[in-house]
């Protein structure tokens, strides 16, 4: 390898890797990576902190080590400490970062919460299989028009990282989502679901391609994906639960209006996202955050009960191949 072969390697020395995690990692044992994007932008403090708290102690619940990553002092940082956490959580004003502006972010040597494309980037990076979400990006509803598809899917082409999650985001277009998703060669499978979930809502009207009841023969799948050579993701959805899900209906309704109210405000590009999710919140009453919570926390739970089921699946092929 010359010299500009290896300053153009990725280069490990960016990781920080907290020792808990290194330490799970290096004895194989299930870890769960997670975004920190909706710290800073989400909740107010300190209930962001406090929810941030919830969902890793979800994860620790269910057998596994939680990996939130973020972007500190020009390092990729996986796996926060209470003291980081508490730092986003307080300071509303740490930038948003996806994979387009991880390079400015890092260079520059500011704080960036990670969306879920640029986690993955940092899972990958760090060898961690297994990432939680609750609602991915996807295909905007305007696709045709405004070219609006989530730097999500892009990524999913590129990390060989099993996504958990509930679906796409409840303003995304569900049919074309999947369209994409099933165009770049990416599995879906719904655990225990026949329909793709929206978020917050228990279904998005559009079936799963896949249903499967059992985590263990989902991480077998998920192996085998990439054993055949396949460098994507793989996405394990599971719906929020009924009782706390918000009908279809409700979300259509509520969407439809903050869109227009978006357009007419002139809301486009990277604002757009947020801008309907509190539109969205307003006119369902508040239901909405009751629900993200919700969702927030079971995602978190059975990501980390699948990251159990793969580290066995994966310890049991390599013990095959010994």
């Amino acid at each position: 390898m010359n010299a500009t072969t290896a300053a153009l390697a990725a280069d490990p020395a960016l990781l920080d890797i907290d020792e808990e995690v290194r330490e799970a990692l290096h004895e194989g044992r299930p870890v769960v990576a997670l975004e920190s994007s909706a710290i800073p932008h989400g909740l107010p403090y300190p209930a962001n902190l406090d929810l941030a708290l919830d969902i890793d102690a979800a994860v620790r619940a269910a057998g596994a080590v939680p990996a939130r990553v973020a972007l500190l002092d020009g390092r990729i940082r996986v796996g926060m400490t209470k003291e980081q956490l508490e730092l986003f959580a307080s300071d509303p004003d740490v930038p948003k970062v996806s994979t387009r502006d991880m390079a400015i972010t890092l260079a520059r040597g500011g704080p960036g919460a990670t969306t879920v494309s640029s986690s993955l980037v940092a899972a990958e990076l760090a060898g961690i299989p297994v990432f939680a979400v609750a609602g991915i990006g996807g295909v905007h509803r305007d696709a045709p028009h405004t070219f609006d598809i989530s730097a999500d899917l892009v990524q999913f082409t590129r990390s060989r990282v099993a996504v958990v999650c509930a679906g796409a985001k409840s303003m995304l277009h569900p049919a074309w989502t999947l369209e994409w998703l099933e165009t770049a060669g990416i599995p879906v499978i719904g655990y225990r679901c026949d329909d793709f979930p929206a978020y917050l809502s228990v279904s998005s009207g559009v079936p799963n391609p896949h249903r499967l009841d059992d985590l263990r023969e989902i991480a077998a799948v998920t192996l085998a994906h990439w054993r055949a050579g396949n460098a994507t993701a793989a996405l394990v959805t599971h719906p929020i639960r009924d009782e706390d899900g918000i009908p279809s209906a409700d979300i259509e309704a509520a969407l439809a209006d903050a869109t227009a109210q978006a357009r007419a405000a002139g809301v486009t590009g990277p604002a757009i996202t947020p801008y309907l999710l509190k539109a969205i919140s307003q006119a369902t009453r508040g239901r909405t955050s009751a629900a993200n919570r919700s969702v927030l926390l079971s995602t978190a739970a059975l990501a980390g009960e699948f990251a159990a089921q793969f580290a066995l699946e994966l310890a049991e092929h390599a013990g095959a191949h010994s």
